[in-house]
């Protein structure tokens, strides 16, 4: 991270948000640029039982493993969420030889290289002359989008060495053909973060899913038979994960603007065999009209109190994604989300029921679009509950704001950059950065 964005970070923040010292800010920049040390799967107990699965997965593990210089890790089941199975990554391999023949890819490509994905020739940025299959490569991810592609000469911008490989793919046919070059491109063989690749693994049963999401749906916890709207639902993970929990009974609306978001939604649920979610290309800040006559499962919008519960996992700053070298978003931006997200959570408390409960969460760490927005929606809508989450993995609110001590103890803070995280590395400490808020809409206005 720049200093620019350094900046920009502590100036989006107030109190104790990141940490109560230097150190602690620190600490969290050091987290964010490597990934979490443990890879999580959410399993389809619809269709299988959560031992099979993890025997299954296991199996197709020690396969993954024969071609890597790394022991084969354990799948494990999570002791406290019941359809999720925990495998233990390793590294920064700091001791891997840097080899002559260097492929540089985009950073996004790099970044998912240190997560356990191998390389697909679409990220491709730069091969070397005369690349041949079989060929063993090092691999870079280009830091700052600066190569061109197509590149021939050694890359002497700004790098990140992300591990080394086998080419799958010629230069020529990822430059030289009319034809579009996709599939794997380079099997990493030797990766600075060694992780499994999830590339196709049982997608009828299984979902990697970082572990906050999956809370996420638990503290929202629908039940068989309730009508529960999704308000930002691609690409469908925290959407599938609350049908499971319904046993695929009752009603799921799952919402979002675009239609190709929709399309990865749709493919998602058809996967999982689920038949209660009806998925919509819509606006979510329009769900809500107060003249509709509308009734859920049908097309929005819908009128007021439609909604046992809401799930409003909204569209934000994304600065608690790992890993994470580099971040090109301006300040403007940065701090047009809370306005986005303020509109958002009043169609939530529009559409939701008396006694009904809404979750708010986010994927990052600025105060104003967690605690801040939190603090705005309690003197907004007064008639609104803050009430404990189940399961509680996580720490608890920041300081900042006019919440108090009780109130900040029922939201739920995963940062990776806290005391909590520490030395002792678990699945439930060494996540993203994320952020949960349960309400109960109560009766009394």
């Amino acid at each position: 991270m720049s200093d620019v964005q350094r900046g920009r970070a502590r100036g989006t923040c107030k109190g104790n948000e990141l940490s109560e010292s230097e150190e602690g800010f620190c600490s969290l920049l050091k987290s964010l640029a490597t990934p979490p040390s443990f890879t999580v799967l959410r399993v389809n107990t619809q269709l299988e039982h959560r031992d099979v699965i993890q025997h299954q997965v296991q199996e197709i593990i020690k396969k993954q493993y024969e071609g890597r210089k790394r022991p084969v890790p354990g799948v494990e089941c999570h002791p406290l969420l019941p359809d999720v199975l925990v495998i233990p990554n390793s590294g920064p391999h700091v001791d891997l030889e840097k080899l002559k023949l260097e492929v540089i890819v985009d950073v996004t490509c790099g970044m998912a290289v240190m997560r356990g994905a191998d390389v697909f020739a679409q990220g491709i940025m730069g091969a070397p002359v005369g690349m041949h299959v079989g060929d063993k490569v090092s691999v870079y991810a280009d830091v700052d989008g600066t190569c061109r592609r197509g590149l021939v000469k050694q890359f002497q911008e700004r790098k990140l060495f992300v591990g080394n490989g086998v080419a799958q793919i010629t230069r020529e046919a990822l430059y030289c053909t009319e034809e579009k070059a996709s599939g794997v491109g380079i099997n990493m063989t030797e990766a600075l973060y060694s992780a499994p690749s999830l590339s196709n693994i049982l997608p009828n049963l299984v979902f990697a899913q970082n572990l906050p999401s999956v809370v996420c749906g638990c503290v929202l916890n629908p039940q068989p038979g309730d009508t529960v709207l999704d308000m930002c639902a691609a690409p469908g993970g925290k959407t599938t994960h609350l049908a499971t929990l319904m046993n695929d009974q009752g009603i799921l609306v799952a919402l979002d603007k675009a239609r190709q978001k929709i399309d990865k939604i749709l493919t998602n649920t058809a996967r999982w065999k689920l038949h209660c979610v009806h998925s919509y290309a819509f606006d979510s800040t329009k769900a809500c009209e107060l003249k509709s006559t509308t009734v859920p499962p049908d097309p929005p919008p819908y009128p007021p109190e439609s909604f046992n519960r809401v799930l409003l996992d909204a569209p934000c700053s994304a600065l608690g994604q790992r890993p994470s070298v580099r971040n090109k978003m301006s300040l403007k931006e940065l701090k047009s989300y809370p306005a986005y997200q303020r509109t958002l959570f009043a169609q939530a408390v529009k559409l939701l029921k008396p006694e009904g409960i809404l979750v708010y969460s986010t994927c990052t760490f600025t105060l104003d679009e967690n605690e801040g927005l939190m603090e705005w929606a309690l003197t907004e809508f007064p008639f609104l509950q803050l009430v404990r989450q189940d399961p509680h993995l996580g720490g608890v609110g920041s300081r900042g704001t006019s919440l108090t001590a009780e109130q900040l103890q029922l939201l739920q803070r995963f940062d990776p950059g806290s005391p909590l995280s520490g030395t002792d590395k678990t699945p439930d400490n060494d996540t993203i950065g994320f952020f949960i808020a349960k309400f109960v809409k109560n009766t009394t206005r």
